[in-house]
């Protein structure tokens, strides 16, 4: 496999709609490149046929519209995205969001969540949220995704062991028990073709990389199956046929190309909108962080950077359109977009191919994708969300990691487990939040310089000067400037030094005018000198509206100086 073109100087476009497909084309896109996008368009396409599929089952709703979903939204995704080789689909991460919409609003209320889900990431992308949604922390989503695949797990036990439970419940607990409860209509046939795939998924993917695990342990469950019920007619197990047949798709699977039709169906109103607010919001926020993840894996991958509010803007356009086709929500897929970058693919030309080889399979082979055991399709998600948790992983970071990391990676995996997923997803925001604010906190000093050695400004006796170090931001901004009101008797008079604070917020400048009314009150002026372009414009543009106006000047040096003036020139009197 040749290396993927590096960039020409001077041939980056800019950032926006279709941001990669564009970069692409202004390299010189050639056929050589459209060959490797073809060979790693089909080689994706194969393994997204059967996971587009499982993926959709497992959400609830037809295997179909997983189908639709991974060819409509990946297509529109790979074109007016921000990254090169990206995927797009339906992934796992969302079948713990998706599932309880299905079971509360049916598929199309799911259509109308996703629908909303894309106004909300196409909003995010044009605000240019991107960059900020890229930096939730690590322990936030190892713990989301680590949660995810514990889930995905507990809800393929029906279907890879066979069992006759009907009416399962919403909650993880209630799932659990009712799975426990259920074990003994164990159904060996479907037990004993799940055994047989997930082991073969396991071994082939360590010992045989080149061809797609998923494609031979789906291939060879089928054929196992068939098989058996040949030399065995008692030898009866679920298929996607007998699960999903009906008169215009006796074989479970149309064969159609998605139609355009109305995703909620008979009705909408705005209470089914109030509704669906909080999933929705929870789709975009959980999608935009695994798109943009993912769109990092590919960049490590080829050394191409992505567009990551170009990224949202194309996943927003996606999933904007994929229900008006039968689709339901869709995301960056990092497993299939490793297997695109490994395969050579060198442009979202290759994502497009894999999108016309799911057309083509959907066409010709619809009546053979209904003997597919459902075993084996639950066996797939198993392995799926084996590979997701990585327990072994979750187990070295709690180890390794500080205090707070390990309780936000342990709030984020619990809530996933024990709650809806929506609640999941907003709290596990929200630690993240506060986990950026005690950072803040952290890193933002204010120190008073007591000796002249270690700093250039040379100071007279009354004249305090303050080093303030970081940004100014939330708490820290509060507690910083806390520590300027504790000042003694002799002090007449205080200067800050911000040349190393780089950025302070409407927080930062609410406390810097309660210090210095604060010192005021006392008779000791303050003075501000070594500002940086942001603080320096914030805070020259904010203390005109100010009772108590410090003295801004653009270095410590001329701050110093000045206080030290106003302090010779009260001396006389306060003798």
């Amino acid at each position: 496999m040749d290396p993927i073109k590096q960039r020409p100087a001077g041939l980056r476009p800019k950032s926006g709609v279709a941001y990669a497909m564009r970069e692409a084309i202004a390299e010189g896109y050639n056929r050589r490149d459209f060959r490797s996008d073809l060979m790693a368009g089909l080689s994706v396409g194969v393994v997204g046929l059967p996971l587009s599929m499982a993926l959709g089952i497992a959400v609830g709703v037809r295997p179909e519209n997983g189908l639709y979903t991974a060819i409509v939204a990946g297509a529109l995704i790979a074109i007016f995205g921000g990254s090169r080789v990206q995927v797009s689909g339906p992934t796992a991460a969302f079948v713990v969001i998706l599932a309880p919409i299905v079971h509360a609003h049916g598929i199309s209320g799911l259509m109308v969540a996703t629908l909303m889900a894309g106004v909300i990431l196409l909003g995010l992308g044009l605000a240019r949220m991107g960059r900020a949604i890229s930096l939730v922390p690590y322990p936030v989503v190892t713990g989301f995704t680590a949660g995810i695949g514990i889930v995905i797990a507990l809800l393929q036990l029906k279907d890879f062991l066979g069992l006759t439970v009907t009416g399962m419940p919403e909650g993880t607990i209630g799932k659990t028990v009712m799975l426990l409860e259920g074990l003994g209509t164990t159904h060996w046939p479907d037990f004993a073709i799940g055994v047989g795939t997930l082991v073969t998924l396991f071994l082939w993917s360590r010992w045989i990389q080149r061809v797609p695990a998923a494609l031979v342990a789906i291939l060879m469950a089928t054929v196992v199956a068939w098989l058996a019920h040949l030399i065995w007619p008692s030898f009866e197990l679920a298929t996607v046929m007998s699960k999903f047949a009906t008169p215009e798709a006796p074989s479970g699977i149309p064969r159609a190309l998605p139609a355009l039709a109305m995703p909620w169906g008979t009705e909408i109103n705005l209470a089914l909108v109030e509704a669906l607010l909080p999933a929705a919001v929870a789709i975009a926020l959980l999608g935009a962080i695994e798109s943009l993840l993912s769109a990092v894996v590919a960049d490590g991958m080829t050394e191409h950077r992505h567009d990551p509010d170009g990224e949202l803007v194309g996943q927003g356009i996606g999933n904007i359109v994929a229900p008006f086709f039968g689709g339901i929500a869709a995301t960056g897929a990092i497993a299939r977009t490793a297997i695109n970058v490994r395969s050579g693919a060198r442009s979202p030309i290759a994502a497009v191919v894999q999108c016309a080889f799911l057309v083509a399979a959907l066409l010709v082979l619809a009546p053979m994708l209904g003997q597919v055991p459902m075993a084996a399709m639950a066996a797939l998600l198993l392995f799926v969300a084996w590979n997701m948790a990585d327990l072994g992983h979750v187990v070295r970071m709690v180890r390794s990691s500080p205090g707070s990391d390990v309780v936000v990676l342990l709030t984020c995996l619990g809530l996933t487990v024990a709650t809806n997923m929506v609640w999941a997803v907003l709290i596990g925001v929200a630690l993240a939040g506060l986990l950026f604010i005690r950072r803040m906190m952290e890193v933002s000093t204010v120190q008073l310089i007591s000796d002249r050695e270690g700093h250039a400004a040379r100071t007279i006796p009354g004249v305090r000067i303050y080093d303030v170090g970081g940004p100014m931001f939330f708490g820290a901004a509060q507690r910083a400037m806390r520590a300027l009101e504790q000042v003694d008797d002799q002090t007449r008079a205080v200067v800050l030094d911000l040349v190393d604070v780089p950025a302070m917020d409407a927080t930062a400048l609410v406390n810097l005018e309660s210090a210095a009314a604060t010192l005021m009150k006392r008779g000791v002026p303050m003075f501000i000198g070594g500002l940086q372009e942001q603080p320096g414009v914030a805070i020259r543009r904010s203390c005109t509206e100010w009772n108590v106006k410090p003295q801004v000047f653009a270095t410590i040096e001329e701050a110093v100086l000045a206080a030290e003036q106003v302090v010779r020139a009260r001396a006389p009197t306060q003798h």
